[in-house]
């Protein structure tokens, strides 16, 4: 009798494998098919309990974030290179990644994958597992980063960057909110046991269960990195209208209406925009929100702000969403910045003469960012950079010779770090 299942036949998989087999999912989609973390992990992630889809997505973020490292250790000990993309590469990431990492024990670590091979090379996926654990081997401190990206990222930041990019990756980051009231800033910080690095924001260890905190359902704050608080800050209090583009989830949204300006946030997926619609009623914050294509869509008169948050690589979200830096390959960087500045030749026409308009990318890559100006003022005669202030920014990071903010996992080293921005100010003259 076939001791093959049949094709539509349910499968019955060990206690245990479910949450493995769905890290393996995401591991493909992510890898294979250029799928973002949190996407694959919606659609393998469907039918497991809170717990299982938790461990699934920790599995896959924590191998992401040591995959250069993992696959040093596989080929060590393979007589014959596994192809990248092989199934039994994958598996035996998921498997040494839990033994070494997540302080899975070692054989439950194999039991639980090997399900995972059945009809392929299961005595490889096990034999190469146990050398390795018998041989004791262990991954580095600070992970590698993939080659190409240190390439990249060396160019054009330097050595030092590139070390303090790996440290930052080593651990999942702190939890940065921000806070409705900046007048409550010590307040909030004593009772939610953080840190606070500027006014209106509060700084917890990784981790934190959000929901469960205080003030989180009176909406007296959201979740925000403190880099990605900077371009709203810049715009300083409410004097007028204010167009948010790209703005979902909405913390710069928040940001704006929480400074005082009359402001239009415009995202081009409905769906994210029903997020911000849920956070601005927690926290009691007025906006009027537009669904459509930035490229395609225009405000009816001119606003005195204009925030552009563009689509980027996001390259320097990679602490909290490692898959970015095996997605965001040269192409796609390229892609992006065509997007870019297609996007702020546009929205520059919305801003009053002598209005402000900030552009604000989660890039480290120069493309998006200073290359990105250079090629905006070469074209716009009438916009000049309105040099970002040190007094304007959190303790710690200092604009740049011209007046620009490159934030850099080289800053706060002490306090947590902080995500990558390029950021810049424009006045219409």
């Amino acid at each position: 009798m076939s001791q093959h299942r049949h094709p539509n036949r349910p499968r019955f998989d060990p206690v245990g494998t479910a949450p493995r087999r769905a890290a393996l999912r995401i591991l493909d989609a992510v890898l294979r098919r250029g799928q973002a973390l949190e996407a694959a992990l919606s659609r393998a992630g469907e039918g497991l309990s809170p717990a299982d889809r938790g461990l699934a997505h920790a599995i896959a973020a924590e191998a992401l974030r040591r995959l250069p490292d993992l696959d040093a250790l596989i080929d060590g000990a393979t007589r014959q290179k596994l192809p990248d993309d092989a199934k039994a590469r994958t598996v035996l990431r998921i498997a040494l990644v839990q033994a070494l990492r997540l302080d899975t024990p070692a054989h439950a670590a194999i039991a639980t994958v090997l399900p995972l091979v059945d009809g392929g090379p299961r005595k490889l996926v096990h034999g190469v597992y146990g050398a390795l654990m018998r041989a004791g081997v262990a991954l580095p401190d600070l992970p590698a980063l993939p080659q190409a990206v240190e390439t990249r990222w060396s160019r054009a930041h330097g050595a030092e960057m590139v070390e303090a990019a790996r440290a930052a990756i080593a651990a999942p980051p702190p939890v940065d909110l921000t806070l409705r009231d900046p007048a409550m800033t010590d307040a909030m910080a004593e009772r939610l046991g953080g840190v606070s690095l500027t006014p209106g924001h509060v700084r917890l260890p990784a981790g934190a269960d959000i929901a469960a905190l205080p003030g989180y359902a009176e909406g007296e704050w959201w979740v925000q990195d403190l880099a990605a608080t900077i371009p709203a800050r810049l715009l300083g209090k409410g004097a007028g209208t204010a167009l948010d583009l790209c703005a979902a989830p909405g913390g710069k949204t928040m940001q704006l209406a929480a400074a005082g300006w009359r402001t239009t946030a415009l995202d081009i997926a409905e769906s994210r925009l029903a997020r911000l619609r849920t956070n601005l009623a927690r926290t009691r914050l007025d906006a009027d929100l537009v669904a459509a294509d930035a490229l395609k869509w225009k405000p009816a008169a001119p606003v005195e702000a204009l925030l552009l948050d563009a689509p980027c690589s996001a390259t320097g979200i990679y602490r909290r969403h490692p898959d970015v830096l095996h997605r965001a390959h040269p192409g796609l960087i390229a892609e992006t910045a065509e997007l870019q500045a297609a996007m702020l030749a546009r929205a520059a026409d919305w801003v009053k003469p002598g209005g402000c308009l900030v552009y604000a990318v989660c890039s480290l890559e120069p493309d998006e960012g200073e290359d990105q100006l250079a090629r905006f003022l070469a074209d716009r005669a009438d916009y000049a950079i309105e040099a970002i202030r040190s007094d304007e920014l959190p303790a710690g990071i200092e604009p740049r010779d011209g007046g620009t903010v490159r934030t850099l996992p080289t800053m706060l080293a002490d306090a947590g770090r902080l995500d990558g921005f390029f950021i810049t100010r424009l006045r219409r003259l």
